[in-house]
């Protein structure tokens, strides 16, 4: 796919709101093709209200989260930290007590081979 340059003013995409486990998500998305990059921000008290087997390069934008992975191991980011996983390779689900904001970017390229 070619992507044209431009920019994205990620304010004036208009948010849609994802209820967690507990707690809320809030995804400004920018859909090119099977690329999907988003900003989210999670509530305090938020987790997913499930596991999660896509890939994504995930970038902590402010705040900080825990993932927990299903081998029951734990990894915490907070700002200026990233973490990458290919499709089906880690299921993972996330939360946070304090809140984060995130820049997420998947697609058909994070597939495993």
């Amino acid at each position: 796919m070619n992507i044209d340059f431009f920019t994205t003013d990620w304010e004036a995409i208009a948010p849609t709101e994802h209820k967690g486990e507990t707690g809320v998500a809030y995804w400004r998305t920018l859909q090119l093709g099977d690329l999907r990059i988003r900003v989210v921000e999670y509530s305090k008290g938020y987790k997913a209200d499930h596991w999660c087997q896509k890939g994504h390069i995930i970038y902590c934008l402010e705040g900080e989260m825990t993932t927990e992975l299903a081998d029951g191991s734990f990894h915490f980011m907070k700002k200026g930290m990233s973490y990458q996983v290919t499709d089906d390779l880690s299921s993972h689900r996330s939360f946070t007590d304090v809140g984060a904001k995130l820049f997420i970017v998947d697609g058909a390229f994070l597939q495993k081979k």
